[in-house]
């Protein structure tokens, strides 16, 4: 291999598979590594666990705000606007915004929510089940996520299809099948503010318990969150905690298909879901990478790099460290210990969604495996064209049929 088969922006080349053998590459030979970048900056791809881990955790030297955290480059004129959104903060703001919505995601409003997860992976299996075939993607797993989700904001159930459009359409302007360009994305965007701001209104004049009921009344040391803030938060729920529970879990039913022996594994011995569940988020990692600005000259690993300048860390492949992880190119549900950074390694910015998806995770294969053990691959996956999420956008599914729990 060579550095100049190297292109970790070419959605493209992330569609077959996620290219983990750049990353092999990469760790082995410039685990710091100054990657060209057409219409862009450039970047210092990092991709050794360890100093993914340092990035991600020292927001004074490496910047979520400076120019928000994705890989590729916001226009001026909507860099404002995205910088109220919490992944693109720095502290103290940062630590005021999340001191206020950790106020409405207590581990107390979590654990309520999981009698209802156990009800909608139920009912969610009890419309398939009698046909023997589904495709894994649009018929189970994107359905518990857009249930839980709305569930937790207050969106009314008949709501929440609408909400899978707009996140596909924000996330899936790569893919051609979602047919969506940067102006549809933004379009997305500006429908579903102008929902949030609808719901707010009938929160403030009606509450219940949601989060979004919780959060219009939240106050910390005499502050609040303004409408536009809960807009964004609205938005940033409405993505993050669909998105990428939807293809943690159709990425890790596709991982039992190619490990089929893991999978016997946990149909024998259920003690071992806990630890598989964390398996899975470190063997799909959903997001790929996260983008920081230094604010100062910094030295990573030996790597002086200048004040200013776009560094961007891959999860994906600190997860895959040969270094930290033994056999790390092999799905093993034993695995322990296991570090992964899935959720962002700790640090400010970790994942506020965490355990929740955690417990959508746990329900959601713990009714496979009862219902659903003899589930085999029946087609071939289509993959989402994307160089930040690893999705999957279908995955054919066949099992035994049986009879629905609900009469």
């Amino acid at each position: 291999m060579d550095f100049s088969e190297i292109d970790l922006t070419d959605s493209t080349k992330f569609v077959s598979a996620v290219p983990h053998d750049w990353f092999t590459f990469l760790r082995a030979n410039a685990p710091i590594y100054w990657h060209e970048e057409k219409g862009g900056p450039g970047f210092w791809a990092v991709t050794t666990y360890d100093e993914c881990v340092a990035v991600n955790r020292d927001a004074e030297r490496f910047s979520s705000a400076a120019k928000a955290t994705f890989l590729w480059e916001i226009p001026e004129e909507l860099l404002s606007q995205m910088q109220l959104m919490m992944l693109n903060m720095d502290p103290p703001l940062h630590t005021r915004y999340r001191r206020l919505v950790n106020k409405g995601f207590t581990p107390r409003m979590i654990s309520q929510l999981e009698a209802h997860i156990h009800e909608a992976t139920d009912r969610i299996i009890d419309d398939v089940i009698e046909k023997g075939t589904a495709d894994f993607v649009t018929d189970i797993s994107a359905e518990l996520p857009l249930i839980v989700i709305a569930e937790l904001l207050g969106v009314p159930t008949e709501d929440r299809h609408q909400m899978f459009n707009w996140s596909n359409r924000m996330i899936g302007q790569e893919d051609p099948e979602y047919k969506t360009t940067e102006e549809v994305a933004t379009e997305a965007s500006m429908e579903l503010y102008a929902y949030a701001s609808q719901l707010f209104a009938q929160k403030r004049a009606d509450p219940h318990d949601d989060l979004m009921s919780v959060l219009n009344d939240v106050e910390v040391d005499g502050e609040r969150l303004s409408e536009f803030e809960l807009e964004l938060f609205f938005l940033l729920l409405t993505v993050a905690g669909n998105e990428t529970t939807r293809n943690l879990i159709s990425g890790a039913m596709h991982a039992f298909f190619q490990f089929p022996d893991q999978w016997q594994k946990l149909v024998a011995d259920r003690s071992l879901l806990p630890g598989a569940v964390e398996e899975m988020l470190r063997w799909v990692t959903p997001v790929m990478n996260f983008r920081r600005q230094t604010t100062a000259p910094v030295e990573l690993r030996g790597q002086r790099i200048e004040a200013d300048q776009k560094v961007v860390f891959f999860h994906t492949s600190a997860n895959r460290d040969e270094a930290v992880f033994e056999h790390a190119d092999v799905f093993d549900i034993t695995r322990h210990p296991n570090p992964h950074m899935a959720f962002g390694g700790g640090g400010p910015h970790f994942c506020l969604g965490a355990n929740l998806a955690r417990m959508e995770i746990r329900v959601m294969f713990s009714h496979l495996l009862d219902r659903l053990p003899d589930i085999h691959q029946d087609g071939d996956v289509r993959r989402l064209q994307s160089a930040f999420i690893n999705g999957v956008k279908h995955l054919p599914v066949a099992f035994t049929p049986g009879a629905p729990l609900a009469s």
